[in-house]
C-alpha cells in the first residue's frame, strides 16, 4: 500500500510500505480521510521524541470496512482492565497506545488495522471527511465536560473564553455552544483563521494582540487549546476569581501560569488529555446530528500531496483550522 512516511525532521515521503496485518479482534480499514493534527506537526518538525522516524503519522481517521460500512476511528488503544479503564477514564490508562506513535503506525496510509471496539459506524448522510473530525472535536468535547463539572455556575450562564482558533480551539467553542453556553469568546492571532471561526458559529472572535477581548478577571471558564506560555499567561489574567482553566494545548511545557493568582483566588486548573470512550461516542453522535455545525471549515488535499500540506502549515500559509488528507 501507499503511505505518507515521516522520514526525518522536515521530511515526508509518499511511498510503498507493507500492508498492516489485522490481528484477532481487529478490522482492516481502507482509509478515506485523515486529518493533520498539531501533534503530527510537532513530530514533523522533530519536536516529539515519542515519534521517532521512520514512522507513519496520522490519527484522525475515517474509512471503509470490507463489508462496505464506513467507520470513524478512536485512535486510543487501552488495556480495558486497569482501574482507570474500568471507571471510564481509559484516556489515562497507564498502558494506553495511540496510532501514529510506536509501536502503532498511523493513518496517513491507504489501510489501517484497529480493534473493532474502537470503531463507530458513520451514517450515510455524513461524509468521511466530517467523520474524521470526530477525534479532534472529541478533545474539545472532553475539555468542556471536565470544565463544566468544575464550574460554580451553570454553563448556560458562564462567560467562556477559548484560546486558539485551530481545530482544538474551534472544536471546544463548538462543543460549548452545543452544550448550551451562550457567551463564547475565541482568541486567535491569525486573521484568516479568525474569519473562518466567525463563520463557524455565534462566537465573539478577536485578536489578542490588539488588546481586545474580555477583560481581566471576567471569564468563568477558559479553555487553552494552544498551550504556550503566552496563552497560559493570558488565561491566568482573564479567568475570574473561583473560575476554571482547562488546559488542552501542548505547544510548550513551561511558563506563563500565574500560580500565585490561582492559589490566592482559588482558581481551578485542570489538564485534559484526549477524551474518554464516552466523549468520543458523544462527539460522533453530535456530528451525525448536526449539533456541531456544517463542519465546512476544513481544507481537503490528496494524501499523495501531504508533504506540501505540512510545509504550508509550517509556513503559516493555511487559514483553515484543519487540513484533511483524502485517500
Amino acid at each position: 500500500m501507499k503511505a505518507l512516511v515521516y522520514t526525518r525532521p522536515g521530511g515526508l515521503a509518499y511511498r510503498d510500505v507493507p500492508d498492516p496485518a489485522a490481528a484477532s479482534g481487529c478490522e482492516l480499514i481502507d482509509i478515506e480521510a485523515v486529518g493533520i493534527c498539531g501533534s503530527d506537526m510537532h513530530a514533523y518538525l522533530g519536536h516529539d521524541e515519542r515519534r521517532p522516524a521512520p514512522l507513519i503519522l496520522g490519527h484522525e481517521a475515517a474509512g471503509r470496512l470490507a463489508d462496505g460500512s464506513r467507520v470513524t476511528v478512536n485512535p486510543l488503544v487501552t488495556c480495558g482492565r486497569c482501574d482507570d479503564c474500568r471507571v471510564g477514564r481509559a484516556n489515562i490508562c497507564a498502558d494506553r497506545q495511540i496510532i501514529s506513535m510506536p509501536p502503532r503506525d498511523g493513518a496517513f496510509a491507504e489501510r489501517l488495522a484497529m480493534p473493532s471496539g474502537n470503531l463507530i459506524t458513520i451514517p450515510d448522510h455524513v461524509s468521511s471527511v466530517s467523520a474524521a473530525l470526530t477525534e479532534p472535536l472529541a478533545c474539545g468535547w472532553h475539555a468542556v465536560s471536565v470544565g463544566e463539572r468544575a464550574l460554580c455556575v451553570p454553563l448556560t450562564a458562564a462567560r467562556c473564553l477559548v484560546m486558539g482558533g485551530g481545530a482544538i480551539g474551534l472544536g471546544s467553542a463548538l462543543a460549548l455552544s452545543a452544550r448550551g453556553a451562550r457567551e463564547i469568546w475565541v482568541a486567535e492571532t491569525h486573521a484568516g483563521r479568525r474569519a473562518v471561526v466567525e463563520r463557524a458559529g455565534d462566537f465573539r472572535v478577536y485578536d489578542p494582540l490588539a488588546g481586545s477581548g474580555p477583560g481581566a478577571d471576567t471569564a468563568d471558564l477558559v479553555i487553552d487549546g494552544v498551550g504556550f506560555a503566552a496563552t497560559r499567561k493570558a488565561a491566568s489574567i482573564a479567568v475570574r476569581r473561583g473560575g476554571v482553566i482547562v488546559h488542552i494545548g501542548l505547544g510548550s511545557a513551561e511558563g506563563g501560569l500565574d500560580i500565585r493568582r490561582l492559589t490566592l483566588q482559588e482558581i481551578t486548573f485542570i489538564g485534559t488529555y484526549t477524551y474518554t470512550p464516552e466523549d468520543f461516542r458523544e462527539t460522533a453522535i453530535a456530528i451525525f446530528d448536526g449539533r456541531l455545525g456544517a463542519l465546512d471549515w476544513v481544507e481537503k488535499r490528496p494524501l499523495a500531496d501531504g508533504a506540501r500540506a505540512f510545509a504550508d502549515l509550517d509556513s503559516g500559509a493555511v487559514a483553515a483550522p484543519k487540513i484533511v488528507l483524502v485517500v
